[in-house]
């Protein structure tokens, strides 16, 4: 298959499919999704687009109705049509689009549609069923399921790892201190630790059990912790579990009690309005429960606006729904806005004054939402940082990210507005701040990279942390390099260096928050562009070296999320517009704008497109958690297709061969 890819983009093909296109034609599809992405901006000046994960979000939302006897039935029907949609040929639900069997995600699909009303005899919940007793059972569900399956008194509590909530007590120079996890681990953990604590029970008015998903009866289960184990230190951590169990009951009750309290003291702050705690739906359907398990009336304010933020988060299509695990409004502004000014810097004045006045209205949406007068997180480790990035979502003033920082940085300075000066200045300087010692970037903290934390029990997901990665590295390099401080420099070139270490002995760098490989690389040659390495570097030179072996025989490129789970790397049965933007913007990004693997890209990417100006796309193109949590973001197969058709026309018409922004 690799040798059969490696060919068919490395011999020119003269066929009329791969010919390069007119500049009349590269006008035509530029124009086209130009005006369709343009159509799709909200009246104050932002876009956002659905963010799809699995079943496992849906289904949990229709869990959490019936843990507090707050059902609605004409919506979880709705939410039952979608689920039984997206179910596998293999019976159960992947976690990806045609993605293999997930056991947890089966359970949690079932579950949902049986609370839902479906006749487990039905063909669909009997293939499910059977799916889960042949890979053996709901007892061997990850953790999140087990607490989720605990709460409603299907599985014994201690089919859950030991997570005493006096963590919460911990300072952050323990190693256990919830500190030294990701932003997302300790919103998430939280209000969890309290539902551990307290141990209450789903209202389930309806009394829904799914004892027929145990190979053996829960009560008789004697080891719910397998792994996976990553090292020697996963077995030690399990030795660790048990020996807690019975420290634990010892603890005092004023203890407890005073763990309980910081684990409140903690969430309240974060509450984030109709947004949310973390504003990520674990997060806030745990604090939902808490509040339940704690006795507050849903009419308190506290509780009914956390409810209010879940809600928010169904997507309704009419006849079928789907929770979202959040929303991504500064990050699809920022690329709209990345995208809509290439195609808006060329030779149609008209557009060109249409693109100003939207980016405009963008702008300043987007200065308004910097994070300007929290000290979130993130400070615990950088008391002395001024504030000044962007969250993801609407609202998320403690839990900023230095990717949507750098994007929307390098689109204010692109739009040469002195009214963006100010808030371009304060993200320069809290990026910089933030940098970790290896000289990368995480995504919300700096070095938290204790990475022994992965292979504790409640760890199953491998991404209990939030490490430096390649990409959000790359996106940091190119926003200071395009800023052009001379005092970033060593800044810079301490992260290149980071760069240079972490690229794959294939040429290319991993994606953390993007599938996968392409995204990576990617974004790491966008950065060694801005940043001034040679485009003859050894690095850069073997990175374009891979983008051309894994390009497909039609020109496009395509990647799978099996690429996280062990799979072919930069492969995939069908290419994608989203990788085959990336892979040839990463060309054109070090001077290749004329090879031929990005002609054919650029063809490809032409005739893809519908008349409606859009591309089509159904695989995922993200990852929340590498072989846990996969996303789609559904304006990727609109946002990168423009940003790469526009940018290669604007280099073919000045004549240049030269990207000068950093993204």
């Amino acid at each position: 298959m690799l040798d059969d890819v490696t060919n068919s983009a490395t011999t020119e093909n003269t066929g009329s499919a791969f010919s390069e296109l007119t500049s009349s034609e590269l006008d035509r599809v530029v124009e086209r999704a130009h005006a369709a992405l343009g159509g799709k901006q909200n009246d104050d000046g932002h876009w956002v687009f659905e963010l799809e994960a699995d079943a496992t979000i849906p289904a949990e939302y229709v869990l959490l109705e019936h843990f507090l006897d707050r059902i609605d039935q004409p919506l979880e029907d709705k939410i039952g049509v979608y689920l039984r949609r997206i179910q596998g040929e293999h019976g159960g639900w992947p976690l990806y689009h045609d993605g293999d069997f997930n056991i947890s995600a089966t359970v949690k699909a079932y579950y949902a549609l049986k609370c839902i009303g479906d006749d487990i005899n039905a063909p669909h919940m009997q293939r499910a069923r059977q799916a889960v007793l042949d890979h053996g059972g709901a007892e061997r569900t990850n953790v999140f399921t087990r607490f989720q399956l605990a709460l409603f008194g299907e599985v014994p509590w201690h089919g859950t790892p030991v997570m005493p909530v006096e963590l919460m007590l911990l300072p952050r120079s323990a190693f256990f201190s919830v500190w030294n996890m990701s932003y997302w681990s300790r919103t998430v953990i939280a209000p969890l630790l309290v539902l551990a604590a307290l141990r209450p029970v789903a209202v389930n008015p309806r009394g829904v059990h799914v004892q027929e998903l145990f190979v053996t009866p829960p009560d008789q289960v004697k080891d719910w912790i397998r792994g996976p184990y990553r090292s020697k230190w996963g077995h030690a951590f399990k030795v660790l579990d048990q020996v807690l169990r019975p420290v634990v009951k010892l603890i005092p009750q004023k203890v407890h009690e005073k763990a309980i309290k910081a684990s409140v003291d903690f969430i309240e702050p974060r509450l984030n309005g109709i947004d949310g705690l973390g504003a990520i739906y674990p997060a806030m359907a745990n604090t939902v429960m808490m509040y339940r398990a704690m006795g507050v009336p849903d009419s308190d304010p506290r509780a009914n606006t956390a409810w209010e933020s879940v809600r928010a988060l169904l997507v309704d299509h009419g006849d079928e729904v789907y929770c979202q695990p959040c929303v991504s409004p500064i990050w699809d502004t920022g690329l709209a806005g990345h995208a809509m000014m290439e195609a808006g810097s060329g030779p149609d004045p008209i557009a060109r004054k249409e693109t100003e006045e939207k980016m405009a209205k963008a702008a300043e949406w987007l200065r308004d939402r910097q994070i300007l007068d929290v000290k979130g997180d993130w400070a615990i480790n950088r008391p002395d940082l001024e504030p000044g990035g962007w969250a993801f979502q609407y609202r998320n003033d403690y839990y900023p990210d230095v990717d949507d920082t750098a994007v929307v940085g390098m689109l204010l300075h692109r739009q040469n507005d002195p009214a963006n000066d100010e808030a371009i200045e304060r993200a320069r300087k809290w990026i910089v701040g933030m940098q970790s010692t290896n000289g990368g970037w995480g995504a919300f903290d700096v070095d938290n990279d204790k990475e022994l934390l992965n292979h504790i029990p409640f760890s199953d997901h491998g991404a209990l942390l939030d490490p430096p990665t390649a990409d959000v590295t790359a996106r940091c390099v190119s926003f200071l390099a395009q800023l052009g401080h001379a005092e970033d420099r060593p800044v810079i070139e301490c992260a290149l260096e980071y760069l240079r270490g972490d690229q794959e002995k294939d040429g290319s760098w991993f994606g953390r928050w993007g599938t996968n490989y392409i995204y990576g690389t990617w974004s790491v040659l966008c950065a060694l562009n801005a940043a001034g390495v040679s485009h003859d570097d050894p690095m850069v030179v073997r990175a374009v070296e891979w983008l051309r072996s894994v390009q497909r025989p039609d020109g496009g490129w395509g990647e799978g999320c099996e690429s996280y789970e062990d799979g072919p790397r930069g492969q995939y049965k069908e290419s994608l517009p989203s990788q085959t933007a990336w892979a040839v913007l990463g060309m054109m990004a070090v001077g290749r704008r004329d090879d031929p693997a990005v002609v054919r890209g650029i063809a490809w990417l032409s005739k893809q497109q519908g008349e409606n100006g859009e591309w089509e796309e159904d695989p995922y193109n993200a990852v929340g958690f590498p072989k846990v949590f996969y996303l789609k973001y559904h304006g990727y197969r609109q946002f990168f297709p423009l940003l790469a058709v526009s940018r290669y026309r604007n280099l073919k018409s000045s004549n240049s061969g030269e990207v000068s922004y950093g993204f």
